[in-house]
């Protein structure tokens, strides 16, 4: 059965000191549309990750504009997220030989899932892991109300055909889609009710919010930082898309010419990602015995507040992934003011603009040059992390992300509003 998720209040006015004017108003207006609607998301997992970051303001906002809105994760076993996992990976292009009891294990999970059903007006289903749920009320003699869109927040250009083709007969039982780039749409994906939106941060998290400096200090001397040093971090979960290995590389190119730099990795161990344990070892053991390589996760007491402290105090936030179907912290780092070495994948490159926020990167050795040349210049990285921070003001704050989801419930109904 679904396991409903508890989420603290939170009020829409609190927002209106970070966004432009007007903004407030107008997600107003069209809510009022919607007053009372039973709105429910499904995901897999109330922690780690970018879904779960956003839906913990996601609900409590929709509530505050008089919504009656629910989120509830998937009870999984571990078999079915070693599944879920693979299919992830494979869906971001990792090839994956595929046995016929897979797509069994994780269409029963979902079937698990779907007792005790009940109806809402909007359903949003995120992800691959409970993408088959619909299918399985439908399959059940249930004929689930309301309308239901899957979001899907990876990046598929270079999905594996076989993971896509098990996945898309769910896909297409929806009445609508919403992706993060145009390009991520796969070739069959209906074109009925399909929205482009990407992710985007709450500015007022415990992850984003303006820290004052003893607060910061006192979370470096936690975990033994030394303010007066450079600081890159990348934060990110333990897989081999983030890779983190390449980013230990990278850092130790830069020690070459920057002896005192310290690297910081932070990630988020959830439990519906049986990988990261693996990878986590995989990058303790390359770290080896570099004490200025800090591994830190949320099981030793790192959580949104230390994340927060460490990208404020960081001269460089890097995300050198090789797949990311858009990568929030990028935009966390730039709403801090810093300048973000990312690769230039997926949704990077939607925040960061090359040579003006920041700099997009293909390999080890490009990481490592343009963290040196941000070192080099503090001037320059500070403009960057300006100019990034109004970028991402004007794109990528959970106000604009909120509108679009009221935007994409009104225009299913049949009563859409201006964009």
């Amino acid at each position: 059965m679904l396991t409903t998720v508890g989420v603290a209040p939170r009020e829409l006015e609190r927002y209106r000191a970070s966004v432009r004017e007007g903004v407030i108003e107008r997600i107003r207006e069209d809510a009022s549309k919607l007053s009372g609607a039973r709105v429910l998301h499904i995901n897999a997992t109330a922690y780690g990750g970018g879904v779960a970051e956003i839906l913990h303001s996601m609900v409590p906002l929709m509530r505050d504009l008089g919504l009656q809105c629910d989120w509830k994760v998937l009870t999984g076993s571990e078999e079915f997220f070693n599944v879920t996992k693979a299919m992830h990976n494979a869906l971001q292009g990792k090839n994956h030989p595929w046995r016929p009891q897979d797509l069994d294990i994780w269409v029963n999970q979902n079937r698990m899932n779907a007792e005790g059903w009940q109806d809402y007006d909007f359903v949003f289903v995120h992800d691959p892991q409970p993408a088959p749920l619909l299918y399985v009320l439908r399959d059940m003699g249930t004929n689930p109300r309301g309308h239901w869109i899957w979001r899907c927040h990876i990046d598929l250009t270079h999905a594996q055909q076989q993971a896509w083709e098990m996945l898309r007969p769910f896909v297409e039982e929806y009445d609508g889609s919403i992706w993060t780039m145009r390009q991520y749409v796969r070739d069959g994906v209906p074109e009925r009710h399909l929205k482009i939106a990407p992710p985007a941060i709450d500015p007022l998290s415990h992850k984003n919010d303006t820290l004052g400096e003893l607060q910061i200090q006192g979370v470096l001397e936690r975990y033994g930082i030394d303010r007066n040093r450079p600081i890159l971090t990348q934060v990110s979960r333990f897989d081999p898309w983030k890779d983190p290995l390449g980013v230990i590389e990278a850092y130790r190119i830069v020690t070459r010419d920057f002896p005192e730099a310290q690297l910081v990795l932070i990630g988020s161990m959830a439990h519906d990602d049986p990988e990261g344990w693996e990878w986590y070892e995989k990058v303790i053991r390359r770290a080896g015995e570099d004490w200025d390589i800090k591994i830190l996760t949320n099981m030793n007491g790192v959580g949104n507040l230390e994340v927060n402290a460490f990208q404020q105090a960081s001269d460089v936030v890097i995300q050198k992934s090789l797949r990311e179907g858009f990568g929030l912290v990028v935009a966390e780092g730039l709403w801090k003011g810093k300048p973000v070495v990312g690769g230039n994948v997926g949704g990077i490159p939607l925040q960061v603009v090359d040579g003006e926020s920041g700099y997009l990167v293909e390999t080890v050795e490009e990481c490592a040059t343009r963290c040196m040349d941000l070192l080099r210049d503090p001037e320059k990285a500070r403009l960057m992390g300006e100019r990034g921070r109004e970028h991402v003001r004007d794109h990528f704050l959970i106000t604009r992300y909120l509108h679009d989801y009221l935007r994409m419930m009104c225009e299913v109904t049949g009563d859409p509003v201006a964009e």
